[in-house]
């Protein structure tokens, strides 16, 4: 969904609308009718102003925390090198790897940063670099995804077509991952008829990583980041997947609390596998312009003033939660 203009109607729209158009007979699907508030009755033009404002130095604070950890796993396997550390450096860096993804994604909502520059240069060069993902290709992509959410018509559906799947099968889904199959494929795609601009950044950051590691005495760590990139970044790609639209009530509405779904996370969880606040996705749907940094504080607006009542389908307490959401009940094989 496009971020939400506050001078026009829809469902972003923030306007106050009569008393009488502030409230939503939904269908619950068992025979009945729930109401629902909408947007407008739950948050003031006002509101939304401030929460959608970005500022450089929350977004630096947010990158530099993301570094902060990448350079946290790296010496604590330098320092004391044995398996344990080295898995645990792995699995950190798998995440980080994710939050990079998410300051891409970011900057491509130009919501990171109040800068555009910072936006376009952190979303490129920093952002996508790391996980050797084309800027300006990833924004065309993705900015459809929330034009087409909750439609045929959306690019990023088949990413959770099949959910919810048997436990047999997100299983073999999760083993694919965590042997490095999927993520070997993924890097053979990614260098197939490769171009120099096109791999500039991601070429940029690794040396730049190489230096820093060499400095240290420790070149040999670089090795941690791309383990992490085969064996660790897919299983949490496909998490952060399930948990935003494969689990959601119904992702053929457009409705985003139907087609949209919010993972909580507690402290380890955010640590590995949801950085950088990506959990909130609905939020996200809902107004795309609004910071990540914001989204937390807008969760909590919408919910004390009843927004999600009714809905309590598109949210989960953690994510473990979350994957038993994403199995059938019914264990009948129907795919692979």
């Amino acid at each position: 969904m496009s971020p939400a203009n506050p001078g026009q109607g829809g469902a972003g729209t923030v306007v106050r609308a009569p008393l009488a158009e502030r409230w939503i007979l939904r269908d619950t699907g068992i025979g009945g009718f729930a109401m629902t508030s909408s947007l407008s009755d739950c948050l003031s033009r006002e509101e939304l102003r401030v929460l959608s404002r970005p500022t450089d130095w929350q977004g630096a604070v947010m990158l530099a925390g993301d570094i902060a950890l990448v350079i946290a796993a790296y010496a604590l396997a330098i320092a004391w090198p044995n398996p344990l550390t080295l898995l645990i450096a792995i699995a950190l860096l798998g995440g980080r790897q994710l939050s990079f993804a998410i300051i891409m994604h970011d900057c491509a909502h130009r919501s990171l940063f109040r800068s555009r520059a910072l936006n376009e240069f952190v979303g490129k060069w920093i952002g996508g670099a790391a996980i050797d993902a084309p800027f300006l290709a990833y924004r065309s992509y993705h900015l459809d995804h929330h034009k087409y959410a909750g439609t045929d018509k959306d690019p990023d559906k088949g990413l959770v077509k099949d959910y919810p799947v048997t436990r047999a099968s997100l299983r073999r889904k999760f083993i694919r991952d965590l042997t490095g199959q999927t993520g070997m494929r993924e890097l053979i795609g990614a260098w197939q008829n490769p171009t120099l601009e096109a791999k500039l950044p991601f070429l940029v950051f690794q040396l730049v990583m190489m230096i820093a590691l060499y400095a240290a005495g420790a070149l040999w760590a670089i090795g941690l980041w791309w383990a992490a990139r085969i064996f660790i970044f897919p299983a949490v790609m496909r998490l952060r997947h399930i948990g935003e639209h494969g689990v959601a009530i119904n992702r053929l509405d457009t409705e985003p609390r139907n087609n949209t779904h919010t993972t909580h996370a507690n402290w380890i969880e955010r640590a590995l596998v949801a950085p950088n606040y990506v959990n909130y996705h609905l939020e996200h749907h809902l107004f795309a312009a609004i910071p990540p940094y914001h989204l937390p504080g807008l969760h909590r607006l919408l919910s004390e003033r009843g927004y999600f009542d009714g809905y309590e389908g598109a949210s989960a307490p953690g994510y473990r939660a979350m994957l038993k959401k994403a199995v059938r009940a019914d264990q009948t094989p129907r795919e692979t």
